[in-house]
């Protein structure tokens, strides 16, 4: 069944967190009519090729003409016209832009639907969800409203008072142009009364419109502090939590939107004041209360400006390298890396181009790190205004690169007690600009970073973004590994289950994050308020192996992502049990019923054990070697559980894998996952490699692993060895 049918299924609730995906960068139109199309592409290959994504943008392009020349309904076909005009106004120029929405769509897709399969959400997610919760956005959307539409009646309100006093300074005038012989008339009183009555009630009007601008200043200081920026805030955590996994981040086009509007209502305020300054100087008097209130009330509206631009200057792309999409946080010197910021209030006039400077550990204390670098490309550019992001602000550095400072006396100063994964750095960004006469400093930074000089350094560093991002909302806490805290294995949990589901396409469910929870604590910890060491996690190997849990872990992903995506997919693969809970779970199963599960001694290794029964009913467990990378880069998973031979006292080979645990054919299972190609070397005859293993005469009831060849044999190899055999058994 296709990824969007799947989708299609899902309850109301996952079916509102798939409505998030999909907008005007990549309607859901597209999505529907085009599902199978999209989903046979390699889209996050297309993210870091430029090329290719330009191929795929014309072929979308293509596939959309021809589903829009097959629409009947003329309404659908007008609208697909429509999209796909849009597409090509935002995308031709930069079609890897294109690239990455659709490959976080389908990403996300596929961690929703990693969701529905686990029984309830985790806390992580929870919170998550509390955190962005519909009613709370409702409120939002009618405070900014409200304030809006009183600083929109205050613009009137200026106005009739200009309007008035126009009126009263023209009759004014014209009572002063008068002869002095008219002036004691009783037409003459009956004026001055009247212009008296004028001015009393300007100076009602003056008060009045004073009193309303200062009740909308409180109301809009009131939704800056206690909403606006701990929506902020909120966004800014989640960003972290979706950095390392989590859900989807969204929300920023809706920030932008709260603080567009409030900036704009405050630039508004700022020029009815600006009015009511003009028009002291044509009419003022004793007490007149717009130069007594004005100047107080300018500066708490410029004071709101400055803060409220600053703190909307964002980081919306964290650093990463285009070469580690799902890794982000993690730089490798020499290696280009990717960082985006944004500016969430739309300017209504910037005096001149807004350039942006970044820097790289701005401002740390000497001695705090051991290792200093600096940027080596050019790490200035100029902000530009967005028209598939509703007009913001915005600049991407897309090619900056770092290189280690080099010493004289050839060391790389004081060594510190952390490893290079464990030390943290910063990349910050600075800015000025002056709007509306008031000169605006920004400045904002990243998340903490890792630097690696090698790849092998990266299991390291991505355990390191993880245990931060999980364990604190602090942007800049660089000597957070200093003393790191523990981490609860409810939530660590959640974050292992999402790599899972990030890299393999399929999150674990609660029986595999059982096991894993046994693997770390031992089987008789009680798991879900357990807390876990960083340092037990990450540094300190395993009782008896040589590697720690994560890299044990690791090793198992990068697996799944290269070698077995698709029986991993299908849950084909227990996974995390333990070689004693699998003898628990195979006894008393039909003979040749198998499991597959990962290597305990080995990293990144898969193994099966089957049953097989002796005459007299004993039960006996067999285990191959583990198939590591190097082999399973000769011969697809699913291809060895077909051809899996045991030789055992000279009888003919056989295969005894027969039902995947519980009870399920093997080849009912694994079917649709054999590779049948035809040999694309015609004519040749097309080869088959055989894995085989030898299980020795003596063997105890509970054998060592089944030794396999490497590489597995081809079929001239296992006829020469079933001959020699048939040689060593004759008389």
């Amino acid at each position: 069944m296709s990824q969007w049918k799947q989708i299609q299924q899902l309850e109301i609730r996952l079916l509102e967190h798939v409505d998030y995906l999909y907008d005007d960068n990549f309607p859901m139109d597209i999505r529907q009519g085009l599902a199978s199309w999209i989903e046979s592409q390699d889209w996050d290959t297309a993210v870091n090729d430029e090329s290719m994504a330009a191929v795929m943008f014309t072929n979308l392009l293509s596939q959309l003409d021809r589903v829009r020349s097959q629409e009947q309904n003329f309404l659908q076909r007008h609208n697909m016209k429509i999209i796909q005009q849009q597409l090509q106004l935002k995308y031709t120029t930069n079609p890897a832009i294109m690239a990455r929405v659709i490959s976080t769509c389908l990403r996300e897709e596929r961690r929703i639907l990693s969701s529905a399969c686990t029984e309830e959400q985790g806390p992580l997610e929870k919170s998550l969800q509390n955190s962005v919760a519909f009613e709370r956005q409702k409120n939002m959307d009618n405070r900014v409203g409200i304030i809006r539409g009183s600083v929109q009646l205050m613009d009137q309100a200026v106005k009739y008072i200009e309007d008035m006093q126009d009126d009263f300074d023209f009759r004014y005038k014209t009572l002063q142009s008068r002869e002095s012989s008219d002036r004691n008339s009783e037409t003459m009183k009956q004026e001055v009364t009247k212009l008296q009555e004028m001015l009393n009630r300007l100076d009602f009007k003056r008060k009045e419109i004073l009193s309303k601008m200062d009740v909308v200043i409180k109301e809009i200081d009131d939704l800056v502090t206690s909403q606006l920026n701990p929506e902020l805030q909120d966004w800014k955590r989640r960003q972290q939590i979706a950095a390392i996994g989590g859900p989807l981040l969204t929300g920023l086009d809706q920030l932008q939107s709260w603080f567009t509007l409030t900036a704009q209502s405050l630039f508004q305020i700022k020029r009815q004041l600006d009015k009511l300054g003009e028009l002291v100087v044509k009419v003022t008097y004793e007490s007149d209360p717009i130069p007594l209130q004005k100047p107080q009330m300018e500066e708490r509206v410029k004071f709101l400006i400055y803060h409220l631009i600053k703190s909307s200057f964002v980081v919306e792309k964290q650093p990463c390298m285009p070469t580690h999409p799902q890794k982000p946080l993690i730089i490798k010197t020499g290696v280009q890396f990717t960082t985006k910021v944004r500016l969430l209030v739309k300017l209504p006039e910037v005096d001149y181009q807004l350039k942006v400077k970044t820097t790289f550990d701005k401002d740390l204390p000497p001695g705090r790190v051991s290792r200093q670098f600096f940027i080596l490309t050019n790490n200035t550019k100029v902000m530009d205004i967005e028209d598939y992001s509703n007009g913001c602000l915005s600049v991407e550095f897309r090619h900056l690169q770092l290189k280690e400072k080099k010493y004289i006396n050839g060391t790389k100063g004081s060594e510190g007690l952390l490893s290079v994964t464990e030390e943290l750095h910063s990349l910050s960004f600075e800015a000025c600009f002056t709007v509306q006469g008031l000169t605006i400093d920004l400045e904002t930074c990243s998340l903490p970073l890792v630097v690696i000089s090698n790849v092998s350094q990266l299991p390291g560093g991505w355990a390191s973004v993880m245990w931060y991002n999980l364990l604190t909302d602090e942007p800049r806490n660089l000597a957070f590994f200093g003393n790191p805290p523990r981490a609860n294995w409810s939530q660590l949990s959640e974050v292992l289950s999402w790599q899972f589901s990030t890299f393999a396409g399929r999150g674990l469910n609660k029986e595999q994050l059982t096991m894993l929870g046994e693997k770390l604590f031992g089987q008789h910890a009680s798991c879900s308020d357990y807390q876990v060491s960083w340092s037990k996690f990450s540094k300190e190997n395993i009782p008896g192996k040589p590697f720690s849990f994560w890299m044990w872990l690791d090793s198992i992903l990068e697996l799944i992502k290269k070698h077995l995506l698709p029986v991993w997919n299908e849950n084909y693969i227990m996974g995390f049990v333990s070689k004693e809970m699998e003898r628990a779970l195979l006894k008393d199963r039909e003979a040749g019923t198998f499991l597959l599960r990962f290597s305990e001694s080995h990293l990144g290794g898969i193994t099966f054990t089957w049953v097989e029964y002796s005459e007299n009913g004993d039960a006996k467990f067999n285990s191959v070697e583990p198939y590591t990378k190097n082999r399973l880069s000769a011969l697809p998973f699913a291809d060895i559980i077909r051809d899996y031979k045991v030789i055992s006292d000279g009888v003919i080979p056989e295969n005894p894998l027969k039902f995947l645990y519980p009870n399920i054919p093997k080849d009912e299972a694994f079917g649709r996952l054999y590779n049948s190609q035809p040999s694309k070397f015609y004519p040749y005859i097309s080869s088959t490699l055989i894995p085989i293993s030898e299980l020795r005469p003596n063997a105890s009831t509970t054998p060592p692993s089944c030794q396999s060849p490497q590489p597995p044999m081809t079929p001239g190899e296992f006829d020469m060895l079933c001959f020699d055999l048939g040689d060593m058994n004759s008389p």
